[in-house]
């Protein structure tokens, strides 16, 4: 049953009591003439995605209905539940399934989407054969629904609470920002994700371009929103001020807690304000609500709130071993006095703040009843709803059955390719503590092997690190799982952290095709200080032979790019055989994800050694792969290079704005930040000269790039602080010359623990360059001395042309 609460009432402070004769009729839109005045505009001329973000009770569902309400064309609607099941693209295929009747010639592609809509068999394509490879298998879904959205169109596709939405649906939205479907305008409706903490559907949308989404946030009403309200509500033709105010305080302007209480001082009059916050005034309001239903009817819908926001009537009957009639008896009831609406299909709560605060009304143990007898009810449905069952019993404290549970929706979202929601499950799991060890190490495994880039990695690292501290974890799921750390570290930024972790899970990963990928990392130069060529040059070895005693062709391929990416650095021609090899290899073109990885950091190399023809050539493959793709999360990384290309070719016009935006977003790739603002502050450097206001513009160039050299010292980035340290010597070697000689002298010593001295080339010829300022040119003779031989011999454009200058300055 639902506890009744205190019915209370405040006197000192409170607005004069108000009873007006008769409530208006529904609360009327106020306060959102802009919000829909820009997305009519927007959906008038598609194709657009707008993501309406605000927090709960804001509006949102409230002025999407404003928008629907008069706008001509077919509507595609399609609504998020709290507790998805690990199907992927729920939402879509709804709202698919509502526009199916009107489905007309389709491309033969849709047909992947048959055994997802058996419905619809009359009406799809045959279903094509599977593919082998899982990655091209999503991304075949994702064109199979852009393929019947465009079918649809001229269309408006509305997808509410996104926030709840599977990864497979926020990558396939995300795909449709940057390849958008002729006439279909995409309007998404979500929570503003909290700080400290994200959502699939923000993780998506904050890897695409900036342009490819319009974000339109709500906020809470003002004063005037709040006493229009009120007014047209309570039929006063001027509410008093203290009425408004206290409106204002107590409900923080959200238009739902606003309008709740406004309906119930039309209908009780009084002042229905006794408590400061929005939760207690909402409760108070429901409080009221409920006060007439009897007991039955209260059990009832504490046990709707316990199912969700549309209750079951079936459902219901079983778990209350009640039968349909009294079940529909109760719910009418509640929606006679206000708890609940018709929605069409059904009844369900207004809102998800009223259905939590009818739950939240319920005492614990009932609570945790509820919750035990739903899911009994739910272990006789086929399929059987895993991923309810994981929640209900969770909420319950069934520990066990929990877990039970969500390994079946981990194991059968991995069957289904989506990666992202198995880790999300395992990671669950995790937090319960009676788990016995080895259930915990058979799921810490599954963890390691599932792919974690679409969750919250601020969430996951300390996760898998709490399990890694556990010394009595076995050896293989050690490697697994320190592999897994290692590579979210890296993406997070964290160079040498990660490149560790990598380090230290390598001897506990026994199988070669797991080994392999995993030393190819450890043989990337450009990553890490405190690791010298040889080593890397010694992974890389170790690599192949365990890609050859591997036999798989993925790993021997990992091994292969991470080779080649090797000698670029190093300034071996041979790096070029490689990759014109495995560029027109089949193993590279049946796998186009790693196809633009490889493009792209091959690029990166190119730059690096000072091929910026290579560089151009490498980077438009890239982007052209990751466009065909849709791999959204490399669309950060190709901004990144090419903006470090534009600077190294010298066209600064605009860099610095272009390099701002992307530092803004970098959210979308972690480990691109770091490059981003040391080419953000080399650009000010090198443009400080010619300012206007040079000297604020060299302060400015000098504090970005010692913030770059203080950040990259922390997290062990050896190329951003290399860059950073040459660029700051260049920047100071005319005003303080001793103070450059420093920035390039610790430039060379990190070099020179690399070995690789073409990336030293710039620090020494500033070296070079304040030795010849002070009339002693022999002081820089044994940098100079110790570049030409770094570089002899060496496939080095960059390094050369400086070492020319350099002979210039100090002769041999």
């Amino acid at each position: 049953m639902i506890d009744g609460g205190e019915d209370k009432t405040r006197g000192g402070g409170s607005p004069t009591p108000v009873r007006p004769e008769r409530l208006r009729g529904p609360v009327e839109f106020v306060g959102r003439a802009a919000e829909l005045a820009q997305l009519r505009r927007l959906v008038a001329t598609p194709p657009c995605l707008i993501l309406l973000e605000g927090e709960p009770g804001i509006g949102k569902s409230r002025l999407v209905a404003e928008l629907l309400a008069d706008l001509p064309g077919r509507h595609l609607i399609g609504e998020c539940d709290d507790v998805p099941e690990p199907f992927p693209l729920g939402v879509l295929l709804d709202a698919i399934r509502g526009g199916a009747d009107r489905l007309g010639p389709l491309n033969p592609v849709a047909g992947a989407l048959a055994p997802l809509l058996p419905e619809l068999a009359d009406v799809l394509p045959d279903a094509p054969l599977p593919l082998a490879d899982p990655a091209a298998e999503r991304h075949r879904l994702l064109r199979a629904v852009a393929a019947v959205l465009a079918a649809l169109s001229p269309a408006t596709l509305l997808l509410e609470d996104l926030h709840w939405a599977d990864p497979a649906t926020c990558e396939l939205l995300a795909y449709l920002s940057t390849h958008p479907v002729e006439g279909l305008a995409v309007v998404l409706t979500a929570r503003t994700a909290t700080p400290g903490s994200s959502t699939p559907i923000h993780d998506a949308l904050a890897r695409t371009p900036p342009w490819s989404v319009t974000r339109v946030a709500l906020s809470p009403l003002d004063a005037d929103d709040v006493r229009r309200l009120a007014a047209r509500t309570l039929r006063l033709d001027d509410p008093p001020q203290q009425l408004t105010a206290t409106l204002l305080d107590r409900t923080a302007g959200i238009p739902f807690v606003v309008e709740e209480v406004l309906r119930t001082l039309a209908e009780r009059g009084g002042d229905p304000l006794a408590d400061d916050s929005v939760p207690f005034v909402l409760r108070d309001v429901l409080l009221w609500r409920l006060r007439p239903l009897d007991e039955a009817t209260r059990e009832v819908l504490g046990a709707a709130a316990v199912l969700g926001m549309t209750p079951d009537q079936r459902i219901l009957a079983s778990v209350l071993s009640l039968d349909r009639v009294t079940i529909g008896a109760a719910l009418t009831a509640a929606h006679r006095a206000g708890l609940l609406h018709d929605a069409g299909d059904g009844l369900r709560f207004r809102h998800d703040l009223a259905r939590q605060v009818v739950y939240d009304l319920v005492p614990r143990e009932n609570r945790e009843w509820l919750h035990l007898r739903v899911a009994r009810v739910l272990e006789q449905e086929l399929p059987r709803p895993v991923a309810q069952l994981a929640h209900h019993y969770r909420r319950a404290g069934s520990g066990a059955d929990f877990v039970r549970n969500a390994e079946a929706a981990a194991d059968l979202a991995t069957e289904r390719g989506d990666d992202a929601t198995a880790a999300g499950f395992l990671l669950q799991t995790m937090d319960i503590a009676e788990l016995p060890r080895p259930v915990r190490v058979r799921l810490a495994a599954k963890l390691g092997r599932s792919a974690i880039d679409g969750l919250s990695q601020a969430e996951a690292i300390p996760v898998l690190e709490r399990l890694l501290a556990d010394r009595r974890l076995p050896p293989g799921a050690r490697g697994e799982l320190g592999l897994v750390l290692g590579r979210m570290l890296r993406q997070q930024g964290e160079a040498l952290r990660g490149y560790t972790e990598i380090e230290r899970a390598v001897p506990y990963l026994r199988a070669p095709r797991r080994k392999a990928p995993a030393l190819a990392v450890l043989a990337a130069p450009d990553t890490v200080v405190g690791r010298h060529v040889d080593d890397h040059l010694a992974r890389c070895a170790e690599a192949e032979t365990a890609a050859a005693a591997s036999g798989d062709p993925a790993a021997h391929l990992a091994v292969r790019i991470a080779r080649a990416s090797l000698l670029l650095e190093l300034g071996d021609p041979a790096a070029w055989a490689i990759i014109s090899e495995l560029r027109a290899s089949a193993e590279l073109a049946d796998r186009p994800r790693e196809h633009a990885r490889a493009c792209l950091n091959w690029a990166q190399g190119a730059l690096h050694a000072g091929h910026p023809e290579q560089a151009e050539a490498l980077l438009a493959a890239g982007r052209a792969l990751v466009d065909e793709t849709g791999y959204e999360r490399l669309t950060s990384l190709v901004e990144a290079t090419e903006l470090s290309l534009d600077r190294a070719a010298g066209r600064l016009d605009g860099l610095a704005e272009r390099l701002s935006q992307l530092i803004a977003s970098s959210e979308r790739m972690p480990v691109t930040l770091l490059d981003a603002r040391v080419e953000l502050a080399t650009v000010l450097a090198r443009t400080a000269g010619t300012a206007s206001d040079r000297h604020d513009q060299v302060e400015s160039a000098e504090r970005a790039l010692r913030e770059v050299v203080a950040d990259a010292r922390r997290v062990g980035a050896i190329w951003p602080l290399v860059q950073a340290l040459s660029a700051l010597a260049r920047l100071t070697v005319t005003g303080r010359p001793d103070e450059a000689v420093r920035h390039a002298a610790e430039a060379l010593a990190l070099v020179r623990g690399k070995g690789i001295l073409a990336w030293a080339a710039e620090a020494v010829l500033v070296l070079a360059e304040a030795a010849a300022a002070a009339g002693d040119p022999g002081r820089a003779a044994g940098a100079v001395a110790e570049l030409e031989a770094g570089i002899a011999g060496r496939d080095a454009p960059l390094a050369q042309a400086a070492l020319r200058r350099c002979r210039e300055l100090v002769p041999a």
